[in-house]
């Protein structure tokens, strides 16, 4: 009764949707106020339907409902609350419905909190929202239902993919799916500016604190899966250029770039054709990500491998909703003229190149991820573009960013000296080639773009100190600097926080591929061996029994200067209801190494294949990613950039046609 009861009200949420679509789009054309006031209401009783089906679909699977088809390809008895939970979302349909949730509750976050926009333009974007919305009900109710019954249940299901069954991968779809649906609001908002033709510094605070969610939530969430895999599979690395990593990777890069440019509309009234082309972009590259995933054309650990037929509907979301914005913007675009003008040297020349930067190097990654289909679909060719690729062609703009950062900060609106902020940036400058001196000569022999990510990691936190610091005045005394310090708007603090945050991630990624050290032998139970300056035995490998698989789990002692630092356990484990093997990682984490043991398969002599690695700041990776999203996070408390900061004054301003 609960199942049909959330078949109910997805139906139902289908059709509210279709409601605030075109209501409140006629009463803002019309311009009749009742029916602009229905698109708040509507936009809240959505999400009321949707989080009802979606608490249906959960309840099934905690209660192990084996009358539905769902649960029975994606849970078991035997497995744990959490992953019982983490099911709903671990399949095609199921996260489909996460993915609607979502937009809902963006949706009625916008009607929630967005009382102080314009009538015609908060019916216009609430309406934009939920066409959206509509061609995902669309797409869920008439070709990935979650809620199909089967006529004869069996006893226990198929269980989730043992993959999927790990903390890190419990949260980190949920965050994604924040980040990737965020991005619609900016969409949203660009396509209703689009309509009444008009862009100015009001939209522009209204639209970057709906992006700057949607980027915090995909730092996380990519942050997480890196994450998973560096522990999970086995394999030691962070980032393998899989095409579902970079389906993530490329709409975090041009929201970044949309957050930089938001900021020019916002200060300087310019940039806003851009501004709204970054606007279209990031959702878009958020629905091609959703189609790699969803349609089976490529092969990945990350991807739901379904038929083809369900990725032409999403190509089919995807061309209706990207052409239609696209022609939109055709139209409209010449009416979006800039009004501020900066000289070549300026904060906003920095913005602008930061964006170029950003757009290219995500255009680099696009072209990487869809070339193999594009050899298939017209030379019929097979290849393979892999992290040799990647590596060569990203990392250039990727340094490029990094050195640009710290000096487009520190320089003023609309005119600037160069010569001044090389000035302000001269002592970072030489401890950063001071230190590139020294990592160069401790890694002779090593990888020179590690030593210069490493250096370049330096540079961005101490550009942002530099920059904070500079930002409490000159001639002032230092006590009265550091009480500026405190008294700094939030947003700043949470710009140069973000700005550390990448810096710390360089750091990591830099030292990691410099100075890593690597060991593969096959070991006997009781064998000593060295790895760096790590003493490790092998005390014991044996079969362990967890709640819903089987382990064979290796003890490995990890010693130094003749004290006992960690027992690590690797393990192999077999999930039988799944039949599939996973790895498990054996990590001693510290704050500047990582001790990371993977154990391998038996060897005919006895022994154990056996793979050690000394891995000196990767943490750092990580914890770079959670620090760019706490100053993300911490320029969203600034009341300058919350939706209804500043409307009410700005609210005159919005009805003045951008041309």
């Amino acid at each position: 009764m609960i199942v049909e009861f959330g078949h109910f009200a997805l139906v139902l949420a289908f059709a509210v949707a279709v409601f605030q679509m075109i209501v409140p789009m006629i009463g803002a054309h019309k311009n009749w106020s009742a029916w602009m006031a229905v698109a708040s209401p509507a936009a809240s009783l959505q999400f009321a339907l949707v989080a009802i089906s979606f608490a249906a679909l959960t309840y099934a699977f905690v209660t192990s409902d084996f009358s539905l088809n769902l649960v029975v390809a994606n849970s078991h008895t035997d497995k744990p609350l959490l992953y019982k939970i983490s099911g709903v979302w671990g399949n095609h349909e199921g996260s489909l419905l996460l993915w609607v949730l979502i937009l809902a509750l963006f949706g009625a976050s916008a009607a929630w909190f967005g009382a102080n926009l314009p009538p015609r333009l908060r019916a216009r974007v609430l309406a934009v929202q939920s066409s959206v919305g509509v061609a995902f009900y669309a797409f869920i109710l008439f070709t990935s239902n979650p809620f199909l019954r089967l006529e004869l249940p069996p006893f226990n299901g198929q269980d989730l993919n043992p993959l999927l069954q790990d903390p890190g991968l419990a949260f980190h779809p949920p965050f994604l799916y924040l980040g990737y649906v965020g991005l619609s609001m900016a969409f949203s908002f660009a396509v209703a500016a689009l309509i009444e033709g008009r862009v100015d510094a009001a939209w522009a605070r209204w639209v970057r604190p709906w992006t700057l969610a949607a980027w915090v939530f995909l730092t996380i969430g990519i942050g997480l899966g890196s994450w998973w895999a560096y522990y999970e599979l086995g394999w030691g690395g962070f980032w393998f250029w899989d095409p579902v990593e970079n389906a993530s990777f490329m709409p975090w890069l041009i929201a970044a770039a949309l957050l930089h440019s938001a900021i020019v509309v916002e200060k300087r009234e310019a940039l806003k054709s851009w501004t709204i082309l970054l606007a279209i972009l990031a959702f878009g590259f958020s629905l091609i990500g959703t189609f790699i995933v969803r349609s089976g054309i490529i092969t990945s650990v990350h991807a739901f491998a379904n038929d083809p037929e369900r990725g032409m509907f999403i190509l089919l979301i995807l061309a209706v909703f990207m052409g239609g914005a696209f022609t939109l913007y055709a139209f409209r675009a010449g009416a979006m003229e800039a009004k501020g003008v900066f000289s070549t040297v300026s904060r906003e020349s920095g913005l602008v190149l930061n964006n170029l930067l950003l757009a290219v190097s995500s255009f680099v990654v696009f072209i990487g991820t869809i070339w193999p289909l594009v050899a298939e679909m017209f030379w019929g060719r097979t290849v393979s573009v892999g992290p040799p690729f990647f590596n060569a062609a990203f990392t250039p703009f990727a340094f490029a960013i990094a050195v640009a950062l710290p000096i487009g900060a520190v320089l003023p609106w609309k005119r600037a000296q160069l010569g001044r902020a090389m000035r302000l940036m001269s002592g970072v400058a030489l401890l950063t080639i001071a230190l590139l001196g020294l990592f160069y000569a401790l890694g002779t022999g090593r990888s020179l773009a590690g030593l210069i990510t490493l250096a370049l990691g330096v540079w961005l936190v101490a550009g942002a100190a530099v920059d904070l610091w500079q930002r409490t005045g000159q001639g002032r005394e230092i006590a009265a600097k550091f009480g500026r310090l405190t008294r700094l708007p939030r947003a700043d603090w949470g710009k140069a926080v973000a700005h550390a945050g990448l810096g710390i991630t360089f750091i990591g990624v830099g030292a990691l591929v410099t100075y890593q050290i690597e060991d593969i032998r096959v070991a006997q139970i009781g064998e000593e061996f060295d790895v760096g300056a790590y003493h490790l035995t092998v005390r014991d490998v044996r079969e362990v029994q967890g709640p819903n698989y089987i382990s064979t789990m290796a003890f490995v002692e990890v010693a130094k200067d003749g004290r006992i630092v960690d027992v690590l356990t690797p393990e192999k484990r077999i999930y039988p209801v799944a039949g599939m093997p996973t790895t498990e990682a054996g990590i001693d984490s510290g704050f500047t190494r990582d001790v990371y043991v993977a154990l391998g398969d038996p060897q005919l002599d006895g022994g154990w294949a056996v793979r050690t690695w000394i891995k000196p700041f990767a943490n750092w990776i990580w914890g770079g990613a959670i620090i760019m999203a706490l100053g993300g996070a911490l320029s969203l408390t600034d009341r300058r950039y919350r939706v209804a900061a500043g409307a009410a004054r700005d609210r005159a301003a919005v009805g003045v046609p951008a041309e």
